[in-house]
Parts: C-alpha cells; structure tokens; sequence
C-alpha cells in the first residue's frame, strides 16, 4: 500500500525550474560539439553576435532569472509568486524557440527536442501557478510554507 502525499504547487514550479534550467545549460554545452561553434567563439561570435561585455551580460541574466525565480517560488507569498511565474515562463516560450533561428534541416530533432520538453515544462509552470491556491488560513504577505499539498502556503 502506497501512502503518496500530494506534492504542494511550489515544490512542483521550483521543481520545473530546476530541470528547465539543467536542459538550457545542457543544451548550450552540447551545441558546442557542432562544426564550427568553437572556432565561431574563437573568431569572437556566439551565432551572428559578437561577443562583448554586453551579450555575456545578457547570457548571464538569461540564466540567472530562472534561478532566481526558483528562490521567489518558495519564499514569495503566493500570489506574487504565481505572477512572477506566469510572467517568467510566458516571457521564456518564446526565449526558448527563438534558439532554433537560423537551425538547419540537420539539427531539427536535436533543438525540436530539446525546445519541446523546455516549452513543456514552462506550461506546466504555467499551469500550476494559474491553478495553485493558497489556503484561506494562510496569513497575508506570509511565506509559511509546506512540502505537502493543502498545509499551510503551498496548497496545489
């Protein structure tokens, strides 16, 4: 007999975060194995762009806002919580697919697949911030939060 307790709504976003993030960086890493993408960087150009201190900049911030928005979810109250995911991840879908600019017929599966379960996992961050509700005993603006769906903050 299994005895499974609901997963509560913040655990499940942070949780999608985390492995959005592992696939981004992952997918990053393993496109440096195509021809040329080294000798690209070399030459000073990551895809059409020059390196400067601006796009690594921007690079940075790419990744860090998902990181962060892993904190916000479990220490935000949670409708503020549930509008910082639903903007990030709606702001993400298409920052996700716009990676595929420029791709040959040859890497359609590689980024198909890749910018298919990142897109996945953003609507289901998505979906469980939309449909996550806090208790109606939880306080105002508290963060009291619980692993398990229905206890405290992180009913979901």
């Amino acid at each position: 007999m299994s005895h499974t307790l609901p997963i509560a709504a913040p655990l499940k976003i942070a949780a999608a975060w985390t492995t959005f993030m592992f696939l981004y960086i992952y997918v990053d890493f393993f496109n440096l194995y195509k021809p040329g993408v080294v000798d690209g960087i070399r030459d000073g150009l990551v895809w059409r762009f020059e390196v400067s201190a601006t796009l690594l900049t921007f690079m940075l911030a790419s990744v860090a806002i998902p990181a962060l928005v892993v904190v916000l979810t479990v220490t935000l109250p949670a409708r503020a919580s549930r509008v910082v995911n639903i903007v990030a991840a709606s702001l993400y879908i298409p920052y996700s697919i716009f990676n595929a600019a420029g791709a040959t017929w040859e890497w359609a599966f590689f980024y198909g697949l890749s910018i298919g379960v990142e897109v996945l996992l953003l609507a289901f961050v998505i979906r469980w911030a939309w449909t996550w509700r806090a208790p109606a005993d939880a306080p105002v603006g508290g963060t009291e939060y619980s692993l398990v769906a229905g206890e405290g903050r992180g009913e979901g």
